[in-house]
């Protein structure tokens, strides 16, 4: 049995020796993914994913570089077309790229900006104040992922032109010469080898780009579809007001009737950042807050989107306590109270604004949180003074929310009391007689 044993273990080394030899690890098993063949390897990793939402985001990734140039003042249009063949052009007035040669790479500054990871004027330095694309990959990730990139720069009365196959050029950098126009022209047809789907939804791209004209008071964004030459379809949005105009819009679009007038806009700039809050209360029992932060939809909110919730509960606390608007002295309001009914867009902007990921879904600045309650503590505590009347309105649905968070709790609690006691056993030797024959029953008093 032991030379059976010992011969067993034998033959199960050299099998383990065999498989080493067919799966060597060691340093030439190290890839070094070179240029944008990572973004084509991962491209998750760039742009969340490669369904819809994935495809979608290299329209806002080119749309977002447009933004950032109305950032810094220097754009006021932007247009956005979806073409037959499947692809989609933006077009702006800004600055356009610079197109000399990068003194570093050398190479065109535009060839660089979309051929280069971590390439761009949003790193430091005079190009942008505020930016939403501040990873420097935007760019140089939509060509990566796209069959084809054409573009047609008009920077400081010069046009130069470039294509762009996969990533590689595939028409060179080249000077069209003198030009009146300015701005950049990008347009590029997703690859149907990196996405799941390459069909661009009218309805998504509307939503976003409407929401951009909100966030900029003036700039003019458009988009046409041209996918159906018999059913050319273009909208132009446009708002003076910005968010307040964008609260007033949501209320309206979801059938929502507001409780006072005027939607309460406040703002404040501090430190080369911006904090500005618009909300309205509504008929309704949801809390809906929108918050943005460089222009970018902070879907899973951030110190923003806190410091705002954080401040109204604690403002209209005060503010009730202050003009006794309690009958319990040590009654207080919950945040869920406060915000019951309320219609809110936060929207900051800071430099170098810090998201969680590529995707700008959650900011975690402290910096801009501690602004957004400044604003409140300062702004909103005097606008409540000054229309007592918004405030005694907003505060009797709070109070009334909490009467009916409160009573729904009573009830809950009443109905687990109820369970218990119909649950209750009484102990074996005091048993509810279950015998009618008096000679086998005993009573205790």
């Amino acid at each position: 049995m032991e030379r059976s044993s010992v011969f067993s273990h034998t033959e199960i080394r050299k099998t383990d020796m065999d498989n080493n030899q067919q799966h060597v690890y060691d340093e030439s098993q190290i890839q070094v993914l070179e240029g944008l063949e990572a973004v084509r390897k991962r491209p998750g990793m760039y742009i969340g994913s490669t369904s819809l939402r994935g495809l979608h985001h290299l329209v806002y990734e080119i749309v977002d570089n447009s933004i950032d140039e109305a950032l810094a003042g220097r754009c006021k249009r932007i247009e956005v077309t979806l073409h037959p063949d499947g692809s989609v052009s933006v077009r702006d007035d800004g600055r356009g790229i610079p197109s000399g040669i990068h003194p570093k790479m050398g190479i065109p500054t535009l060839e660089v900006v979309y051929t280069v990871l971590h390439a761009g004027g949003k790193f430091g330095g005079d190009g942008y104040k505020y930016s939403g694309g501040l990873h420097g990959v935007g760019a140089s990730v939509v060509n990566a992922l796209s069959e084809w990139v054409e573009i047609d720069n008009c920077h400081e009365g010069r046009r130069y032109t470039e294509r762009f196959e996969r990533g590689h050029v595939a028409r060179p950098f080249r000077d069209e010469g003198e030009t009146e126009k300015h701005g950049l022209y990008a347009r590029f047809k997703p690859d149907a080898e990196i996405f799941e789907e390459t069909v661009f939804e009218y309805d998504t791209l509307l939503k976003r780009l409407r929401e951009q004209a909100f966030l900029n008071a003036g700039l003019s964004i458009s988009l046409t579809d041209r996918r159906d030459a018999d059913n050319v379809v273009e909208e132009v949005y446009c708002y003076e007001g910005g968010i307040s105009s964008f609260v007033e819009f949501l209320n309206k679009v979801r059938g929502y009737t507001p409780l006072h007038e005027n939607v309460i806009h406040l703002t404040l700039t501090s430190g080369g950042s911006t904090a500005e809050v618009a909300f309205q209360y509504n008929d309704s029992y949801n809390e809906n807050i929108v918050s943005f932060a460089n222009n970018m939809n902070t879907i899973d909110g951030g110190t923003h989107e806190v410091a705002f919730k954080t401040a109204i509960t604690r403002i209209f606390n005060d503010y009730a306590v202050r003009y006794k608007m309690f009958k319990d002295d040590k009654f207080r309001l919950k945040g869920d109270d406060v915000r019951e009914g309320i219609m809110a867009v936060v929207s900051v902007k800071l430099e170098d604004a810090q998201f969680e990921s590529q995707t700008k879904a959650k900011l975690g600045n402290t910096a801009i949180g501690t602004l957004v309650n400044q604003l409140l503590v300062d702004k909103l505590t005097a606008y409540l003074d000054e229309n007592p009347s918004v405030a005694k309105t907003i505060l009797e649905k709070s109070i009334n929310s909490a009467k009916v968070r409160e009573a729904a709790q009573k009830a809950r609690d009443n109905a687990r009391n109820s369970k218990k006691l119909s649950s209750f056993r009484m102990p074996d030797k005091l048993a509810d007689c279950i015998w009618r024959d008096p000679e086998r029953t005993e009573i205790y008093i």
